[in-house]
């Protein structure tokens, strides 16, 4: 039998360094999401550090989302943006630049109230926004929050 090559680097707890990143990354997001001012700004700060067209696009989703949807709680999820309702993640702004993917994703998880019918979209490509672009998005948001 042979043996499978080694396609990362691990230690001797089987973890590669980009996995124990993401862990160390995942429990702070839990310890500022205990207070919410400390994880919308936890939000703000990711937001920030982002390149220049997920920034762009990600601070204008944000404002989007917290001007229309104040019963959301900006919060850090795997790193990106999110946006909950009594803890459940209801919908999260994915950089392009993070999961090396051609567009950013604007995305609402099974919590957002936005079934319609047998079929509805989860996941909003976006490489730009415009005022008709932002006010889909506002009244998304709006349905999602409920």
């Amino acid at each position: 039998m042979s043996e499978t090559p080694k396609t990362r680097s691990t230690t001797k707890s089987g973890f590669s360094a980009e996995e124990r990143a993401a862990m160390r990354e995942r429990a702070k997001e839990l310890k500022a999401s205990a207070n919410r001012e400390e994880a919308a700004k936890a939000v703000v700060d990711m937001i920030a550090e982002m390149p220049p067209a997920d920034r762009a696009l990600a601070a204008r989703v944000h404002t989007i989302i917290v001007e229309n949807a104040p019963t959301l709680a900006p919060k850090l999820w795997y790193g990106m943006p999110s946006y909950a309702r009594d803890g459940k993640i209801v919908c999260f702004f994915q950089s392009a630049e993070k999961f090396k993917t051609r567009y950013a994703t604007l995305g609402f998880n099974e919590d957002a109230l936005l079934d319609d019918g047998t079929m509805w979209p989860t996941a909003y490509a976006l490489t730009q926004l415009d005022e008709k672009n932002e006010a889909f998005i506002a009244d998304l948001v709006k349905r999602a929050a409920g």
